[in-house]
């Protein structure tokens, strides 16, 4: 297994790979995921090419200079999140889809809920874009990055989000040292 970090406006990003490729990516906060690292010693990078190219590709995202990523990816889920996912990696840079919308193509129109479901175990963070799933109603949903990552990953993209006083109280100050949640089923 390969390793790399990138500390990225969102805080620190860790990904990983395979030889075939990109099995996980998850933003950590302001420090490394793996919880047997102590935050004194620095962090351990072990790459290869696809680390290599995955690095490259995530400071030009940051950089607005890449809107498609890439990058190889190793997959690894149920076939039926595999088809969600792969699904997400085709909505473009700045576009939005509903889970509905998601669910209609992948041939699976009553499957909205699933969808959801298989959207928050995304393992690949990011260069899967799952952050550009929404309600409906075109409302922010969750994001197991935090909503205020998810925000701010929009507005990156130029997408007008609909606010609610929900989406006005956000700081993204708040995420940037927090785990992403809901990752510890990846490990």
């Amino acid at each position: 297994m390969f390793i790399d970090y990138l500390d990225t406006p969102l805080g620190l990003f860790e990904f990983m790979a395979t030889d075939q490729g990109i099995c996980q990516a998850i933003f950590c906060g302001d420090k490394p995921c793996d919880d047997k690292v102590s935050t004194e010693q620095p962090t351990q990078s072990k790459i290869n090419n696809i680390t290599i190219q995955c690095k490259q590709q995530l400071i030009e995202y940051f950089a607005r200079q890449r809107k498609v990523f890439t990058v190889p990816l190793d997959l690894q889920g149920t076939p039926f999140q595999q088809s969600v996912w792969y699904c997400l990696a085709e909505i473009p840079f700045g576009v939005v889809k509903s889970y509905g919308e998601i669910a209609k193509m992948i041939n699976k129109p009553r499957s909205a809920q699933a969808v959801g479901g298989a959207n928050g175990r995304n393992p690949i963070t990011l260069i899967i874009p799952c952050h550009r799933v929404i309600g409906g109603n075109g409302s922010l949903t969750g994001y197991t990055g935090g909503i205020e990552r998810k925000l701010w990953l929009l507005n990156h993209e130029g997408v007008k989000v609909k606010i609610s006083d929900e989406t006005n109280q956000l700081d993204i100050n708040d995420v940037l040292h927090k785990r992403q949640g809901k990752t510890q089923f990846l490990r």
